[in-house]
């Protein structure tokens, strides 16, 4: 036995040697640019030689522009392999003050100087920025002693170890001089992941059940259980509403409503469904354009419909439609690629390899949806009552049967989306005086008034469906063919009505036709009729019961229907074309360009189409290097405060480094390959980890070496998010309500916040348990968003928000204090404490346990205690204050004086911190 231990022991050396002397060259002298150049350039050299300012016309962003180029004086700034004879370096050198770089500033130390001669003299190689290049799969470090390794006992680092993320990181904190800190105590940990997965803290009998479950993978039930929960798809939707910029209002001046909740209902169930990211990332872009898109599909296209619309008269919609598509260039690259592309807008990257034309090649993508900036808010998903449900199915059925499938998709189409069509401001207001475009919105045309609609495609199209208001008792409008003088090819009579939908036969008529719309109306020449859009279609069958069936299809289009904003591809005359804008201005076109992606990032692959689905499918695309970098940093920055990349919006030359870069692309390809693509997964694996299970006790040493816990000696300490501060205070209390989904509700909020002059809208505070459901229900009014949470960081969301910077103000005391949600809970809170204890001690305690699930530090307790008596001598002073505090009658000074103790307890910064 021994003898086959020794052999054990010898084979497992020679291993051990024999992969070292392959992965590690102690000799290797090279400089490695991205590590070594790079970090000098930046810091002394491109803030004047690149990005916008290119001192001497140099550059040392990029190798084309560095490298055997001439500067300003005409001598070459770097040759490679000839130091001596580089510019660059001679300037570095030089002792002539107004000669020598940088200029006016220090001079590079010794060591920075000799790091730049020996890199131009290896031939002065340019790297690739390392987030520019696809992740592969690290090899896990080795951890422990070589005892440990073979199995033979564990020692500190492998009992600590519970994942391959745990070997990163140690193998991190060895090269830093660190040590993991132990494992944070039962309630604590319970409380955390309480918190990270499901954004809500855990309750006395979930902390009994957890602290008596004896058995080895106690923590990994409960990781399965909230993993389960449906708080958890809440918890993680709040953080991806950030990032969609999701509100219940348009923004802009108006600020009114939009009936959105479904999309933020559609993240929620995503989450809870463990929806694949990748699926989940093409749901969003292009559900629309999936092959036979569910209604679910195309609400999932919310989330490029949460741009805001400007409703204001006066204003140009296809300047907001710019606006709009710029928006949704910018969003997808900050979330999915993690990338500031808006600057190219205006001009090729200061710092980063993207040219100016293809901001407008990835712009041509999203270019052709058809929402236009419309008050209507079209295209809209709509939602029938049964009785006009039913009408839907009894026309498909006779489609089927009569005009077969292809008609039926048109036919479901419209219904649906009422697309394709005009809207009215595509119809050019020619006559001056009578006719205009009516408070920005719609065709308006008086008594002589004509406008034309230029390149309609009439072939096939025998019907004109179009929907108008107007007082006119009588009119007549006339649309004639290319000329106003031309042939009438259909007349109107126009009737009083308001937003009907009509039919109207068309003659039959080939190829692209300008239209003339004149209308007359001698006897009330001032009256306007008003037209909102207009859509060429065909019969889908020619029978005698068809008039019928017409009848049928308009009943369906007059109803009212709820409505959901989506994303709809135009198609043939509703196509556009996309050209550069030059230096960013919409008005001044320049080129055009077909769509496409940055050449410097992956390749789209040839059988993808070249539309938003294609451009989509190349986010998710295993070869692209930042779609899950980006969101394994995102989900980590969520667990720790920081993300691996602490600047989550930028990747690019500009961003910090990642402090583990080994471990985010191990992450990465797991994400991708192993977990295919599963957040549950990934959430499971941090979660579980030891680096996770960490106390967050900082000493002496971390404060020094590592004070912000880049390297993750200990477990995450941070505030909670402003979601979570309110529904923790809630859930103590016991007034949370566990209703899920539908319309946004009106928690408490002060009076006299919301100045709606053109709307009327104002806030009216929820009735029953709408008052007490989650943050993430809230109505989110982007000019005046819901302020306990904009004091705790929560953005207006107006642009996506990447990540929100933690502050620490009075006003979030002041809120968690004074504001009527808080004293409320406080209140419900202090009846649980008085049930659960006799002295007062007691019931402080039991309060704390129900919130921190640990026992209160003796001074705490003291202070509370002394708080509770004071307060309830000056309540029995003067009752008349505790009733106002309490706001009942049959209040105790006793239970009012609690409620304050509570109130200041739900105040303290333990409890409003993930410790």
């Amino acid at each position: 036995m021994k003898t086959f231990n020794i052999f054990v022991l010898s084979t497992a050396t020679a291993a051990i040697v024999g992969t070292m002397a392959f992965s590690f060259n102690p000799f290797s002298n090279e400089v490695d640019f991205n590590t070594q150049v790079k970090p000098i350039l930046n810091k002394h050299c491109v803030a004047c030689h690149g990005g916008v300012k290119k001192a001497a016309n140099l550059s040392f962003l990029f190798s084309q522009e560095a490298i055997n180029t001439k500067g300003k004086s005409g001598k070459i700034a770097i040759i490679p392999s000839d130091a001596e004879h580089s510019e660059f370096y001679k300037r570095l050198i030089s002792n002539d003050l107004d000669e020598r770089m940088p200029k006016g500033k220090d001079p590079l130390t010794k060591e920075n100087i000799e790091v730049l001669k020996k890199w131009i003299e290896q031939g002065a190689k340019w790297g690739e920025h390392w987030a520019y290049q696809k992740p592969e799969k690290a090899d896990v470090p080795s951890i422990g002693g070589f005892f440990a390794r073979i199995g033979l006992f564990k020692d500190d680092e492998t009992r600590f170890a519970k994942n391959e993320i745990d070997h990163f990181v140690l193998d991190k904190l060895k090269k830093e001089g660190l040590t993991h800190a132990p494992e944070a105590d039962k309630g604590t940990l319970l409380r955390r992941v309480y918190l990270d997965l499901t954004g809500l803290p855990p309750t006395e009998q979930q902390v009994q059940d957890f602290l008596t479950d004896k058995s080895e993978n106690a923590y990994e039930k409960i990781v399965d259980k909230l993993l389960a929960s449906p708080a958890y798809g809440e918890r993680w939707a709040a953080m991806w509403l950030d990032l969609a910029r999701y509100a219940d209002t348009k923004g802009y001046e108006r600020d009114v409503y939009r009936n959105i909740w479904r999309y933020r209902d559609y993240v929620i169930k995503a989450f809870n469904e463990d929806k694949p990211f990748d699926q989940f990332t093409i749901e969003q872009l292009a559900g629309d354009l999936l092959p036979q898109a569910t209604d679910n599909q195309l609400i999932a296209t919310g989330f490029h419909r949460n741009t805001m619309t400007n409703d204001e008269g006066g204003t140009v919609d296809e300047e907001f439609r710019v606006a709009a598509m710029i928006d949704r260039v910018n969003t997808t690259f900050d979330v999915w690629q993690g990338t500031t592309l808006a600057c190219v807008q205006c001009h090729t990257h200061p710092y980063d390899p993207f040219v100016h034309d293809e901001y407008y090649k990835t712009m041509a993508f999203f270019n052709n949806t058809r929402d236009e900036d419309v008050v209507s808010e079209t295209p809209y998903l709509r939602f029938y009552k049964k009785v006009d449900s039913t009408k839907i199915e009894e026309v498909k059925n006779w489609i089927l049967a009569n005009g077969g499938s292809s008609k039926v998709h048109d036919f479901e189409k419209f219904v649906k989306v009422l697309e394709p069509k005009f809207n009215s401001h595509d119809v050019e207001q020619l006559s001056v005086g009578t006719s205009t475009l009516m408070d920005s919105k719609y065709l308006g045309l008086q008594h002589t008034g004509y406008g034309r609609l230029k390149k309609v495609t009439l072939t096939g199209k025998n019907r004109l469906v179009m929907t108008f208001n107007t007082n006119n008792e009588k009119g007549t409008l006339q649309i004639k063919d290319n000329a106003l003088d031309g042939k009438t090819i259909l007349t109107i009579p126009i009737f009083k009505t308001r937003d009907t939908v009509m039919f109207y036969t068309l003659p039959k008529l080939e190829g692209k036709h300008d239209l003339y719309f004149v209308f007359t109306n001698p006897k009330t020449p001032k009256e306007w009729l008003q037209i909102k859009w207009l859509s060429f279609q065909n019969t889908f069958a020619e029978t005698p019961d068809y008039q019928a069936v017409e009848t049928k299809y308009k009943e369906i289009l007059n109803a009212k229907a709820d409505y959901a904003p989506v994303l709809i591809e135009g198609m043939g005359d509703l196509a556009r074309k996309q050209q550069i804008f030059e230096r960013g201005n919409w008005l001044v076109k320049g080129k055009e360009v077909k769509p496409d992606v940055p050449k410097y990032l992956s390749k789209m692959p040839k059988d993808y189409p070249r539309n938003r689905l294609g451009f989509a499918k190349w986010l998710v695309n295993n070869e692209n290097p930042l779609t899950a970098r980006v969101a394994i940093n995102r989900f980590w920055e969520q667990i720790f405060g920081t993300g691996i990349v602490e600047t989550v919006e930028d990747f690019g030359t500009q961003g910090s480094a990642p402090t583990h870069p080994e471990l985010l692309d191990y992450l990465a390809v797991s994400f991708q390959t192993d977990m295919k693509w599963s957040i549950k997964k990934l959430l499971k694996t941090i979660v579980l980890s030891g680096t996770y299970r960490q106390s967050s006790t900082v000493n002496n040493t971390l404060i020094e070496k590592d004070p912000y816990n880049r390297f993750l000696a200990r477990g995450p300490r941070i505030r909670l998010s402003a979601e979570q501060v309110r529904d923790q205070a809630l859930l103590v209390s016991g007034l949370l309500s566990k209703k899920m989904y539908g319309k946004s509700v009106m928690p408490y909020q002060p009076d006299g916040l919301w100045q709606s002059p053109w709307s009327g809208e104002s806030w009216k505070t929820s009735n029953g348990e709408d008052k007490y459901r989650r943050a993430i229900y809230t109505f989110w009014k982007r000019t005046s968003p819901y302020p306990s949470m904009m004091s705790f960081d929560a953005p207006s969301r107006e642009f996506c928000q990447s990540r929100r910077l933690r502050t620490n103000t009075p006003l979030q005391a002041l809120v968690t204090l004074n504001d009527p949600a808080y004293i409320e809970a406080a209140q419900e809170l202090a009846k649980t404490m008085m049930r659960k204890g006799k002295s007062p001690e007691a019931q402080i305690q039991a309060g704390f346990n129900m919130i921190m699930m640990r026992n209160i530090d003796e001074r705490e307790l003291q202070i509370l205690t002394k708080l509770y008596r004071q307060t309830e001598l000056q309540y029995r002073k003067n009752p008349v204050e505790a009733y106002k505090f309490f706001g009942r009658s049959d209040t105790s000074p006793a239970l009012a004086a609690m409620a304050v103790t509570a109130n200041a307890m739900l105040n303290l910064d333990e409890i409003v911190t993930k410790e």
